[in-house]
This record gives structure tokens, sequence and C-alpha cells, in this order.
């Protein structure tokens, strides 16, 4: 009896010496990958700053600019595009500004607000350029898909070669792609100039705000959205 108790305590030490053996195996074989994550993600995060600028300048497009027909302004961006179209026309680059059309909400319609393609022209006649020098395309834009359509009936109907359509820094890609598809075809160069916002936030600090934030995966989510619609 006695040696029947003495070789089950044998075996259960042997048992758990087995196991502690064999855990201490696994963790010597899976430590070198723990040690390999770890540093990757302690690098990951003391360079996040070069890693998140590097994420932006692949995202980022800006083409040159050339002498153009016209500098389009499309919806949004009051602060930036009317700005630089006022700019490129007093430099004489272009001989004229497009207005996208675009459709207005409730809020205009009451008289709460001004209509955006009137707060456009306000702006641009504001730095000098002529009422004879601005146009307006399509009919109560919704998107930039729309805006593309109707300028490329416009350029159907008048003869230009070269568009210059200026947009903020994350949105430059998903308006130069649509732009593009759209005057595929066309004997029309399409060139799309990107810029910083005039307040929130850059491309060499966008992550440090809220706005450049949202701004940057908002526009990743609507160029893949265009891309998988259009």
């Amino acid at each position: 009896m006695g040696d029947t108790s003495i070789n089950a305590n044998q075996s259960q030490v042997l048992a758990r010496t087995k196991g502690q053996g064999e855990r201490a195996s696994r963790l010597r074989r899976y430590f070198p990958i723990v040690l390999v994550l770890t540093t990757l993600c302690a690098a990951a995060w003391i360079e996040r700053e070069a890693l998140l600028r590097g994420s932006a300048d692949l995202w980022i497009v800006s083409d040159p600019i050339t002498p153009a027909d016209a500098v389009v302004v499309l919806g949004g961006g009051l602060d930036v595009r009317p700005f630089i179209a006022a700019n490129l026309y007093a430099k004489g680059l272009v001989k004229k500004v497009l207005l996208s059309e675009v459709e207005d909400g409730p809020s205009v319609s009451i008289g709460a607000l001004a209509r955006h393609t009137e707060e456009n022209r306000k702006v641009l006649l504001r730095l000098g350029v002529p009422g004879s020098a601005i146009e307006t395309f399509g009919t109560a834009n919704k998107n930039t898909w729309e805006e593309a359509v109707a300028l490329k009936d416009w350029a159907d109907r008048n003869v230009v070669s070269v568009l210059i359509i200026p947009t903020e820094i994350f949105p430059a890609r998903r308006v130069r792609w649509t732009l593009r598809r759209e005057f595929a075809g066309k004997a029309v160069r399409i060139e799309v100039p990107s810029f910083d916002p005039t307040t929130g936030y850059t491309r060499a600090d966008w992550w440090k705000t809220e706005d450049g934030v949202i701004a940057f995966q908002n526009e990743i989510l609507k160029y893949l959205y265009y891309r998988l619609k259009y």
C-alpha cells in the first residue's frame, strides 16, 4: 500500500515536471516572436509621427499647374477653392472661372442661409475676378460625380483643352480619379492641384486634430465607395 502511494506521488511529480518543461519549451519557442512584435509596436509608437506623415504623403496627390482654359470651383471648400481660383485668374493662368451650381438645402430655401454658389461668386468678385469671367455649370449638383458629369457636358459645348480643379489635400485623389474617369477619351487635360485647408490641420500635422483625422478617414471611405460605384 505504501509503495503504491509513493509511486502515485512520484507519477504526479513527474507529470508536473513534464508539464512545466513543456510550458517552458513553448515559452522559449514563442519568446522571439513576442519580442519581435513588442519591438515593432514600440518602434511604431516611437516613430508614429513619421509613419502618419508618410501615410498622408502616400495618399495625397497634387498635379502641377499649367496655363488652362478655366479653373473649376467645385461645391464645398469655400475658404480654399474660390481663393485659389481667384489667384490663378489674377496670375493670368486661366481665362474663366467655372462655379458648380450645387444643390442647396432647406436653410437656403427659407432664406436663412445664402446659396453656396452665390457665396463662391461673392468671394471671387471681392478678390477681383470680373463677373464676365465667371460662369456656372450643372444644375443642383449633389456630389463630385454629378459635378464631373455636368462639367463634361459644359466642356462638350465649349472649346477647351485644359481644366484646373483645385481642392484640399485629402479629397484630391478622389476628385482627380472621378474627373479623369468621366473625361476619359476626351482631348481635355484635367489638373488637380491640392492645398492645405486654411484652418484645422495641414498634411504635416493632420493626426493631431480631430478634424484632420475625420477628414482623412472619410476621404479613404469615399474614395473606395466611388471606385466601387462608378
